[in-house]
């Protein structure tokens, strides 16, 4: 029988909203819950340090990524990713699923498993639901994905048919070998996931079928592959109406404030992208008027903050035009100091959010700050 992890605090009264704690070997998770993307052991261009004095409690790695190199035996090794990396809180990795669909034209899918060649050497790997749950064993992450099939918004029904079954199969076939790693001794939890692309059937089809897995949580995949922002609503909002209420909810690969907060109004627990940092590097700073671009001109001469309603150290201690400089001259500390802002702005939003939900008021914060969001001045 799966361990119940999520308490859930309160529910919105006016949404599906909800905020928690979730129960994790490395610390409670305050929920919802945004997770910054490390996808190689390290969220770039910001340390560990200062993703604990953010607060963050859960980042991410990739299975993938990490398997190539340094390879999911070294970082064993070293005593999993908390003693390689030596961030002591959290860790989720996601399969790698991802990151095969996006190498199309470097891998072969099979009832059995994924052959594909390294996007670095590339050398031919073979990943099978088993061995995928042994890597994230070996990493020793708190919470692992399952091996699954992923599809794009244009995908033919037939696709869709054929990933669902296959990731189906392998949804058992991981949940299987789950148990034999937890009765080895990993203490990390196991995670199937929803897919079924666009069409409702299949959505129902999968999310009932991961509901009657004996799972301590669910995610929810399939979404933010291009699809339009309208259908993205669209579809979560179907889909997590056949979900157990009791399990935390995860959707996979959204990290704008439009999306997160769709996925709390819909009772979405936990979240990550690469987004923030991502945009960050190329001079793009989230602010509560937008987002805001550093490298206009118009900043050249402008002494304030980034933005005047955060209190991170970024927007206390440096001035538009410096950081419109030091960006322009392609100087390091330009991604540092713009990623920090950026995950920092998302995790005090998250903190927000949680206040409005325990008020009753999440629906009255989310028409408010999308307002203010989209006001365009910046």
């Amino acid at each position: 029988m799966s361990e119940k992890i999520l308490d859930i605090i309160h529910k919105d009264k006016n949404s599906k909203a909800r905020c928690g704690v979730m129960h994790l070997a490395h610390g409670d998770v305050q929920t919802p819950v945004f997770m910054p993307v490390g996808t190689k052991g390290t969220v770039k261009a910001v340390s560990k340090d200062d993703l604990e004095e953010i607060g963050f409690e859960i980042i991410l790695a990739n299975t993938y990524h990490m398997y190539l190199r340094p390879g999911d035996a070294i970082v064993k090794e070293a005593g999993g990713l908390h003693g390689f990396t030596k961030w002591n809180k959290n860790f989720l990795t996601d399969s790698g699923g991802f990151q095969v669909w996006s190498l199309s034209s470097l891998r072969k899918i099979s009832n059995e498993g994924v052959t594909f060649r390294s996007d670095i050497v590339g050398s031919k790997h073979f990943f099978t639901p088993e061995n995928v749950v042994q890597i994230q064993a070996n990493l020793n992450s708190d919470i692992q994905m399952q091996l699954d099939v992923c599809t794009g918004s244009d995908a033919s029904r037939k696709e869709a048919e054929k990933a669902l079954a296959i990731t189906k199969d392998w949804a058992v076939r991981a949940l299987n070998e789950w148990k034999k790693q937890k009765d080895a001794g990993y203490k990390g939890y196991f995670f199937p996931i929803v897919q079924g692309n666009f069409f409702e059937d299949l959505r129902k089809e999968s999310a009932e079928f991961v509901s009657a897995l004996d799972t301590e949580g669910i995610a929810i995949g399939g979404l933010s592959v291009g699809e339009t922002p309208e259908m993205f609503a669209k579809t979560l909002q179907y889909t997590v109406q056949f979900l157990p209420e009791e399990k935390p909810l995860y959707v996979m690969g959204i990290g704008t404030p439009e999306y997160i907060l769709e996925a709390v109004s819909n009772g979405v627990d936990m979240f990550d992208c690469v987004g923030p940092t991502r945009v960050a590097r190329h001079g793009l700073y989230f602010t509560h008027k937008g987002m805001l671009s550093i490298k206009q001109k118009r900043f050249e001469n402008d002494f304030s903050g980034i933005d005047s309603e955060c209190n991170c150290k970024v927007c206390r201690n440096y001035s538009r035009a410096y950081l419109r400089h030091i960006f322009r001259e392609q100087e390091i500390l330009s991604s540092m100091l713009a990623s920090y802002h950026n995950l920092y702005f998302l995790h005090n939003m998250i903190k927000e959010i949680r206040e409005a939900i325990k008020e009753d008021r999440f629906n009255e914060y989310k028409e408010n700050f999308l307002k203010n969001f989209h006001s365009k001045e910046v």
